[in-house]
């Protein structure tokens, strides 16, 4: 990998590489001198006419809460329909024994051990009973 640093002062360039390679340090990497062959390559691929879009670079900052919102929202959910999935795989070991296990809502009662864990979960989140 060639990671080349520009600068209009040689003072931010030098802190830059010095901050590079306490970085490469810590992950156990050593940064080396590229061949001279290498750098016109290098500044020759610097110069291709793209720029950053600050209006993309911008709404990729504000879409990451809310990716990491989702996230956290579909771990919770699989957290809970794993739980759902024991309390029904209970309720159909407690039907084998003739005991029914009946979820009250709002508007319904229904056997527990006839849902499915998202139904359960589709329930429970109706709020309490009444």
């Amino acid at each position: 990998m060639i990671i080349q640093l520009d600068s209009a002062t040689t003072d931010n360039t030098g802190a830059a590489r010095h901050s590079l390679e306490e970085l490469a340090r810590s992950w156990g990497l050593e940064i080396t001198e590229p061949p001279a062959e290498a750098t016109p390559a290098a500044r020759a691929g610097h110069d291709d006419g793209k720029a950053i879009d600050p209006a993309a670079v911008a709404s990729l900052v504000l879409s990451v809460p809310s990716a990491a919102l989702a996230v956290a929202d579909l771990a919770d959910r699989i957290r809970k329909r794993r739980r759902a999935a024991d309390l029904i795989d209970h309720a159909r070991q407690l039907a084998a024994r003739q005991v029914t296990i009946y979820l009250i809502s709002p508007g319904r009662t229904t056997d527990l051990s006839t849902l499915t864990p998202d139904q359960l979960l589709d329930l429970a989140g109706e709020g309490p009973a009444s």
